[in-house]
């Protein structure tokens, strides 16, 4: 799978140092799977949620922080569309958030 806006993880650990080697490591497993259906993904990461809108919830850290991807199974494709901490998670709607779309100017 090609993961799109990995700087948005990088910023994330930036400020959140704890989650470094996790993220980094989701990010590695992920570039190294081929998922065809969302089955796969919960296959490989068993702890993660499929979602309407094809888009799954991953835990990081234990659960002290959570990840939702877009995933386009015909491209390849992974899109980050929000991380942060699960109460900021509560706070968003999993199916719709997009915290990394560019603003029009």
């Amino acid at each position: 799978m090609n993961v799109y806006n990995r700087s948005s993880l990088i910023a994330f650990y930036g400020k959140h140092p704890d989650c470094k080697e996790t993220l980094e490591r989701w990010y590695h497993d992920v570039e190294s799977m081929a998922w065809k259906k969302p089955n796969d993904v919960t296959r490989d990461f068993n702890k993660a949620r499929t979602i309407k809108n094809s888009r799954a919830i991953f835990e990081i850290n234990f659960n002290d922080y959570r990840l939702i991807a877009e995933i386009n199974y015909q491209k390849g494709w992974v899109f980050i569309k929000f991380i942060g901490t699960h109460p900021q998670y509560d706070k968003v709607d999993a199916i719709t958030v997009d915290m990394f779309k560019r603003k029009k100017k």
